[in-house]
């Protein structure tokens, strides 16, 4: 996609819902920035932030300056060029359930396309609680915000539903005013530069794809950790758990985009229904034990790391004192279907881990134990590792000969990190997607099948849990979560493999760091 795409366009106005949430301030602001100073957003351009506080236009652009001040990648230093971005935005007050405010915005929208030139593009983004989406697409609608003349697409964040039942209301909803092709449902773990690199690293190195089998790979190992703990978020993790707010959409995601087929065409729906495909062949427990055999629910409890001590998730602010939710998951999975059959997908995320990082180690199968060279040294087996965060990039372990020595050998890492290379300042992936849904590029925003089939497979999980919760184990905080989940590979003779390049003393490691 040309960097210069939004200008044939002819621009567009983009609505931010939430205008006053942490989203917006942390991420979508400096996005809009990032992309104006990088060229991608010509002058013909506007920006209206919508909440329900007060706020004069002067007062919103002071909440600007300070937002990209604080997160943007990129400095204010040209005062003449930061003038003219701020002459793009606007700020209007509105209850999303107020049908007139909404032909209130449309006179606004409508001045701001005639000042900037602008032809009726329109994006809506919405930050806000899923239970508000319905209602502002219909009240879009209602006040004629639909009926410019260009097109209009609307972006939506997680949850998308908290069961397939509610998510299906929502959709329901949502496609009684715009079209599916309409809909882009944001996972920024899509837009991450790693996540996105998979597809190129399977498919554009003819040494990986013909080993991406199960004839050659003995597991896959997802992990999705974070150092932190609920902070103020626990009125809505207690509801929402690491099941719903980690595994429905980033875990499963990375795995179809890990397991897909190779897509006939590169164009979204194409890619999309690779995804789909994988996550329909995940196969269902086959009831309760079968499910409690193969996944793992955890919380944290009180513990230290680095020398702080940390609470227990019941003793955080908003937590029922008696909580069941879920602050860990691991599980093992299988995709059955001809190139995965047999092949375990150990998928795992937690809160309070000893170190934040999103991690796929891809674990090839080792030559057989009576070779030579196999039944003489221990030999280690090769790793394909996708560092997606906090660091970006890949590595590989092989075996080879020890330095200074006749026989012996060891394991040694190629390491490529992408985001240490001097010059290059990584783009958020907010910039990505929202750059993405201003071309009306889809491939990574999620579809409704896409959303329906995964949680499927989480309803099952969620559904099992409900019966009883003598399952969930607790692990102190700043550990790797329950002994059980290592267990749960240990049954298979594997294990755990380290994340952010904390390996065995004796690797040897060949940087590709600049």
């Amino acid at each position: 996609m040309s960097q210069n795409t939004l200008k044939s366009l002819d621009g567009a106005v983009l609505f931010i819902f939430g205008a006053t949430g942490d989203l917006a301030k942390r991420k979508l602001f400096p996005a809009i920035y990032s992309l104006y100073k990088e060229g991608k957003l010509s002058e013909n351009f506007a920006v209206i932030g919508l909440a329900r506080r007060p706020k004069t236009k002067e007062q919103f652009r002071d909440n600007l300056h300070a937002s990209i001040n604080e997160f943007s990648r990129y400095d204010q230093k040209d005062t003449e060029r930061w003038n003219q971005f701020v002459e793009h935005f606007e700020y209007m007050s509105l209850d999303t359930q107020n049908p007139e405010g909404f032909k209130d915005l449309n006179v606004l929208t409508q001045s701001l396309e005639e000042k900037f030139s602008l032809n009726g593009n329109r994006l809506f983004y919405l930050a806000l609680a899923p239970e508000l989406f319905g209602g502002v697409a219909q009240n879009l609608r209602v006040g004629g915000l639909l009926e410019s003349g260009g097109w209009h697409r609307l972006v939506i964040e997680k949850p998308f539903g908290y069961d397939l039942k509610s998510a299906e209301e929502l959709n329901k909803q949502i496609r009684g005013v715009f079209e599916e092709e309409e809909i882009y449902r944001i996972d920024h773990y899509l837009g991450k530069e790693m996540v996105q690199n998979i597809e190129v690293i399977r498919f554009a190195n003819a040494f990986f794809e013909p080993l991406w089998n199960n004839k050659h790979i003995a597991n896959v190992q997802v992990t999705l950790s974070e150092t932190v703990g609920v902070e103020e978020r626990g009125g809505y993790y207690d509801h929402s758990g690491a099941l719903r707010d980690m595994v429905q959409n980033h875990a499963l995601q990375i795995v179809s985009m890990i397991a897909m087929e190779a897509p006939s065409r590169l164009e979204a729906e194409d890619i999309r229904d690779e995804k789909v495909k994988v996550l329909r062949s995940i196969r269902p427990f086959a009831d309760d034990q079968d499910l409690r055999n193969h996944v793992i629910r955890g919380q944290y409890k009180a513990g230290s790391h680095g020398g702080k001590d940390m609470p227990a998730y019941r003793d955080e602010p908003n937590v029922n004192p008696e909580s069941v939710t879920e602050t860990f998951f691991a599980a093992k999975l299988h995709v059955d279907n001809f190139r995965w059959a047999g092949v375990p997908f150990y998928v795992r995320t937690g809160k309070r881990m000893p170190a934040k990082s999103t991690e796929v180690v891809v674990e090839f199968k080792n030559v057989p134990d009576h070779v030579y060279l196999a039944k003489n040294n221990n030999l280690r087996p090769n790793l394909l590792v996708i560092r997606v965060n906090p660091e970006e990039g890949i590595y590989i372990k092989i075996n080879a000969k020890k330095p200074d020595s006749e026989r012996s050998i060891v394991p040694v890492a190629m390491d490529f990190c992408q985001s240490c290379q001097v010059g290059i300042n990584t783009p958020e992936a907010y910039e990505r997607l929202l750059f993405d849904a201003l071309c009306g590029e889809s491939t990574y925003f999620t579809r409704w099948d896409e959303v329906a089939t995964a949680w499927s497979i989480i309803d099952q999980i969620a559904n099992s849990w409900s019966k009883d919760a003598s399952d969930l184990k607790f692990y102190p905080a700043g550990t790797w979560g329950p002994e059980e989940s290592h267990e749960l590979l240990a049954r298979d003779g594997f294990h755990w493999w380290p994340v952010n390049g904390q390996e065995e003393d004796d690797v040897i490691w060949i940087s590709g760091k600049s």
